[in-house]
C-alpha cells in the first residue's frame, strides 16, 4: 500500500486547498458577472475560505492532520447540504430558476460538495487501513 492517499491524482490536503480556492473564485466570478450586491452570492466563498485554510493548516502542521481534515469535511458537508436548496427551486411554481446564477451556484455546491465528501470518506478509509497495516 502506498504511503499517501490521492484523489483525482492529488494528495487530499492539496485537493482540499484547491477545492476551497475553487469555491472562492466561483463566488467572485458569479458576483462580478451578475453584478450582484447580494450577500448570498458570496456563500461559496464563505465556505471555501475555511476549507482552503484547513488544507493549508494540514500541509503546515501534519501532526494535526486529523483535526484539520475533519473540520474541512464538515464544511464540505455544509456545502453539499446548502446545494440541496437547488432541488427546492425546481419545484417552485413561479418557475424553476428565477435567477439562473443562483440555481447554477446551488447545483455546483451540491455536486462539488458531494465529490469532496466522497474523496474525503475514501481518504479516511484509506488512512484507517494504512494505520492497521503499519502497526
Amino acid at each position: 500500500m502506498e504511503d499517501k492517499f490521492t484523489f483525482c491524482g492529488i494528495e487530499m490536503d492539496r485537493f482540499t486547498v484547491a477545492y476551497g480556492c475553487f469555491l472562492i473564485i466561483w463566488a467572485l466570478v458569479v458576483s462580478i458577472l451578475t453584478d450582484s450586491n447580494s450577500f448570498t452570492s458570496w456563500i461559496p466563498a464563505f465556505i471555501g475560505a475555511p476549507i482552503a485554510l484547513m488544507g493549508i493548516l494540514t500541509i503546515l502542521y501534519p501532526s494535526r492532520r486529523k483535526i484539520w481534515m475533519h473540520v474541512a469535511i464538515l464544511l464540505g458537508v455544509l456545502a453539499f447540504l446548502g446545494g440541496l436548496d437547488f432541488f427546492r427551486g425546481i419545484s417552485d411554481p413561479n418557475g424553476p430558476f428565477k435567477v439562473l446564477a443562483a440555481g447554477v451556484s446551488k447545483l455546483m455546491l451540491f455536486l462539488t460538495g458531494g465529490i469532496y465528501i466522497f474523496g474525503s470518506i475514501r481518504s479516511f478509509l484509506w488512512a484507517r487501513r494504512y494505520e492497521a497495516e503499519n502497526e
